[in-house]
């Protein structure tokens, strides 16, 4: 037998001793979902799906478990991320922070200790803390609505806003929704407050603009929660001369009411879906159990919702 005839023959029986050996198992993943409590129902959305996710991935995939965390505020978000990187010792962290500044750094110790993370929806103030970031358009969730106020209003007339909680999404529906008024220069935005997301900070806010501004045209809620309590200050104070109230991301009452027309004033919305926690979850888990990493940024498209496609958005089964 010739070197080289032994050579292969050495080489096949190699192969089939390796051919013979058990498949090598997947790298098992051990998934932290960090979420802000359902304190509103959009939040009511998020932990939905959050559960949904955990329900379906960790029945489809053998190596693959997930915990969930629910925080009532950012500090016990902070220690809630200690524990699952300290405790339960995650291999990889979904968080959809609830603030962004406070936040920032206790993701990035959790990365620090080698976890893969993805944060969802409200960014970080610095994002070499994070490996991927998934959200909705929020440019497009304060761009859209502007142009819808200004087009109804034939580019004349006075804007009240109400903003959600101090995090970069916030910020970037902001910016966008002020570049919008920057060419319609005879639209006047009044004043723009927080209110956290929140009916009852919607209705306080909604009714210092009532007191303050004489004449409003078109309120910007920035939210279908906080849209309600604008409209319990709106009709509580009888003011009639409010043409528009936009909230946003396509709660099932507000669709239901633009479908039946049963407002005047609600005639559009911007969807954004809190199913993207879903969708994070799932890429996050599948990529890690390929030893894969996610795109830096994924962007789901916000869009604008009227009579015309409102069906297509509208989800009466969902907690949201």
């Amino acid at each position: 037998m010739t070197t080289f005839t032994r050579r292969l023959a050495l080489t096949a029986v190699a192969a089939a001793a390796f051919a013979s050996l058990p498949a090598l198992a997947a790298e098992k993943v051990n998934l932290g979902v960090s979420i802000p409590a359902a304190t509103h129902s959009f939040m009511g959305g998020i932990n939905y799906w959050a559960n949904q996710a955990k329900k379906d991935l960790e029945k489809e995939h053998k190596d693959l478990k997930i915990t969930i965390k629910t925080a009532a505020n950012a500090p016990e978000q902070a220690n809630q991320l200690q524990d699952l990187s300290t405790v339960t010792k995650i291999n990889a962290l979904v968080v959809f922070p609830f603030e962004s500044a406070a936040l920032t750094k206790p993701v990035a110790q959790v990365k620090a200790k080698g976890a893969y993370v993805t944060v969802v929806d409200r960014g970080l103030t610095d994002a070499s803390a994070q490996d991927a970031y998934v959200a909705g358009d929020n440019t497009a969730f304060g761009k859209i609505p502007a142009e819808y106020i200004v087009k109804q209003l034939g580019g004349k007339g006075n804007v009240v806003a109400l903003r959600g909680i101090a995090t970069t999404l916030d910020n970037e529906r902001m910016d966008a929704f002020n570049a919008v008024l920057k060419n319609s220069p005879d639209i006047k935005l009044l004043d723009a407050k927080y209110a956290n997301w929140n009916r009852d900070d919607a209705f306080k806010v909604t009714q210092d603009y009532l007191t303050r501004f004489k004449n409003i045209d078109a309120i910007w809620a920035a939210d279908d929660d906080m849209a309600v309590g604008v409209l319990k200050a709106v009709e509580q104070a009888k003011r009639d001369d409010i043409k528009i109230i936009f909230g946003g991301a396509g709660a099932k009452g507000m669709v239901k009411t633009i479908m039946d027309g049963k407002d005047k004033r609600i005639t559009a919305d911007v969807s954004y879906s809190p199913k993207f926690v879903y969708d994070a979850i799932k890429l996050t888990a599948e990529a890690r159990l390929k030893g894969e990493k996610l795109p830096a940024t994924t962007i789901i498209p916000s869009v604008l919702i009227t009579k015309e496609n409102a069906k297509d958005f509208y989800h009466p089964n969902s907690p949201f």
